[in-house]
């Protein structure tokens, strides 16, 4: 086996495939990439539950297959000077790899040990540009699960109806739901759960064009194909929530605030806010401000947020985390509105615009009369 190719081209691809090699296994070759020279280059990484492959132009004068330690392969391409790399490697697996003046030569390990990745058997498929896809990830992504005690809840519920795609994420304390119209796809009606450290993937692949994304669904797996790039992850089984009947539709108090304001607002009286001392932000509703407090062992933060609209001096408490995450995953929206019914019931955050494409709720903290 042998080729050439750009340093640059050849790092970016091995970075890509890397994210899905094992970070440790008893089998060595998960920890691995797939490099496969043919008609051009594919490399791929897999461990049984994710696997990504992406192709790339080479000049292959031998072609064969080998792995490689992905971290360790990774590293001496980042660590070579730029120019053309030149790899190679013979019937015992011995690797020759050289750019310029650097030269490394290591031991790979046999394809043979590199389990086959699955294949989508595709019943349904739909495409969208990249940049919208990776917007609804960005803003979904933060409210997974990372319990295992529910893994459906670690993943991101896809719902399809009609030409509308429906993305929702929750935890248990907070759910993020975010909408998009689509044009193009030959999907029925149908939802499927896709595990949150799969989406982190595509969402980094995703670039900020009109470039499309397929997403073909099969039965056990579903795959996303990005450009040269291909994400195919396992789905998620289970029963997930039935998020339409959580979400309140109608307010007591519905407030307009500028986001990038309560944002800064949260951020500084979060300052005293630690691991070891953790107290939720208490928030007072009042006709035409927001006045928040904290009070941990540390000290006592204060602020106050302008707003539109009465609360007639409600008092609630958030877990501070929560609230910045959702402000920050709202960016592009000046206003959003701040809906609330009880200090017990949860609260709504959507734009204040008018545009109903993304919805957080977020459930408030009981509060205590030290907080």
């Amino acid at each position: 086996m042998k080729f050439t190719c750009e340093k640059h081209v050849l790092q970016t691809a091995v970075a890509i495939a890397s994210r899905a090699a094992a970070s440790k296994s008893p089998n060595p070759a998960l920890e691995g990439i797939l490099i496969s020279a043919g008609s051009n280059l594919c490399i791929t990484g897999y461990d049984l539950k994710k696997g990504i492959y992406t192709h790339v132009e080479a000049d292959v004068d031998q072609a064969g297959e080998i792995v490689v330690n992905a971290r360790l392969f990774g590293e001496m391409i980042r660590r070579m000077p730029d120019g053309i790399v030149s790899f190679s490697c013979d019937a015992s697996n011995s690797v020759n790899l050289r750019c310029g003046r650097s030269e490394f030569n290591f031991i790979g390990i046999s394809a043979e040990d590199f389990p086959e990745i699955s294949t989508v058997d595709s019943v349904n498929n739909i495409s969208l540009p990249q940049k919208i896809l990776k917007s609804m990830i960005n803003q979904t992504i933060f409210a997974v699960s990372d319990n295992e005690v529910r893994p459906i809840y670690t993943g991101t519920l896809f719902e399809i109806n009609e030409d509308e795609l429906t993305l929702v994420s929750v935890d248990g304390y907070r759910l993020a739901k975010r909408c998009e119209k689509i044009e193009s796809g030959k999907m029925e009606n149908c939802s499927f759960v896709v595990p949150g450290s799969s989406l982190t993937d595509v969402e980094r692949i995703c670039g900020d064009t009109d470039e499309l994304v397929s997403i073909a669904v099969g039965g056990r797996h579903i795959s996303f194909t990005i450009g040269d790039t291909v994400v195919v992850s396992r789905r998620l089984e289970g029963e997930f929530m039935n998020y339409r009947k959580s979400i309140p539709q109608s307010f007591k108090y519905n407030l307009t605030v500028e986001r990038s304001e309560l944002l800064s607002c949260i951020d500084r009286v979060a300052l005293i806010v630690s691991e070891k001392n953790s107290n939720p932000v208490r928030m007072t509703i009042n006709d035409g401000s927001i006045y928040c407090m904290c009070i941990t062992p540390i000290g006592r933060a204060e602020d106050i947020c302008v707003c539109e609209g009465r609360g007639d001096g409600m008092e609630i408490g958030f877990n501070d985390r929560y609230l910045t995450d959702a402000l920050k995953a709202a960016a592009g929206k000046d206003k959003i509105n701040f809906c609330l019914n009880s200090p017990s019931s949860p609260c709504i955050i959507t734009a204040a615009d008018g545009s109903e494409n993304f919805t957080y709720m977020i459930l408030p903290v009981r509060l205590r009369a030290g907080d």
